[in-house]
């Protein structure tokens, strides 16, 4: 038939033009969106509070997650699959918290190991448990990003290489630091005064010249003090989440530090 090969050509062309169609389809999902990236705080429990009171401040970052409910600090890898979260084995710090706050860590464990399933509503997190649901929003709408300079800062985490640590020697001397808009450095050791300058360069990049008075304290201070200085000797990069500022220098180590209330 002479027009057999004419219609043979067009239903090809409708069937190639119907594949990319499809296929042009299924690319254009855009990704289903993850707590992954981000750091939340609880702003409402259903089912029993969170000892001490909390709140739970989850941080979700290259498929970990970092918990702290008030009283130690505790990571480890997370699976989102299936809308539930699934953690390994939590690892954390071991410093010893007064009152209701002890109970805490137990309950953040207990909490997060049972597998509960999560829902992500533009920036508000829910997770919920068997007995317990966990409202909680990005930590940048509940908390805005505090500025660098001018505001009072207190170390609340000691970075190495290879881990991060939080001591009761730290909670206790709060070493503390202040940029002013001028660039001049004050704060403390957590045992001496600490006095200098800083120069605020491109992408989040500081430059301290610091000093200090001598006095001595406990040992365990010091060693604080050692690596507070450690820390503001020459270039660092700082990056601001919220209320938390992070100093980090080229050898891994480095300072989390809270914007004082």
């Amino acid at each position: 038939m002479p027009g057999f090969p004419l219609r043979l050509a067009a239903l090809c062309a409708l069937a190639v033009a119907a594949s990319a169609c499809s296929s042009g389809d299924s690319g254009d999902q855009p990704p289903k969106p993850t707590p992954m990236g981000h750091t939340y705080l609880s702003t409402r429990v259903e089912g029993g509070a969170i000892p001490g009171g909390g709140p739970m401040t989850l941080t979700f970052d290259d498929g970990r997650i970092t918990a702290n409910s008030g009283c130690n600090t505790s990571g480890g890898a997370v699976d989102l699959s299936d809308n539930v979260l699934r953690v390994s084995r939590l690892a954390g710090t071991l410093m010893g918290c007064p009152g209701e706050r002890g109970q805490a860590d137990a309950w953040q464990t207990t909490f997060l190991e049972a597998g509960p399933t999560w829902r992500l509503d533009g920036d508000d997190l829910t997770l919920t448990g068997a007995d317990v649901t966990v409202h909680l929003t990005d930590k940048k709408i509940v908390t805005p990003d505090r500025s660098l300079t001018g505001t009072t800062w207190i170390a609340t985490t000691l970075i190495t290489p290879d881990a991060k640590i939080r001591s009761a020697a730290l909670d206790e001397a709060k070493p503390t630091l202040t940029i002013s808009d001028d660039g001049t450095v004050s704060g403390t050791t957590g045992c001496n005064r600490l006095t200098g300058t800083a120069q605020l360069g491109p992408g989040g990049q500081v430059s301290f010249d610091v000093a200090t008075t001598k006095m001595m304290c406990a040992p365990e201070v010091m060693d604080v003090e050692r690596h507070v200085l450690g820390v503001l000797d020459g270039h660092t990069d700082s990056t601001i989440d919220a209320d938390t500022l992070t100093l980090r220098n080229t050898d891994g180590t480095g300072l989390e530090l809270r914007a004082q209330q």
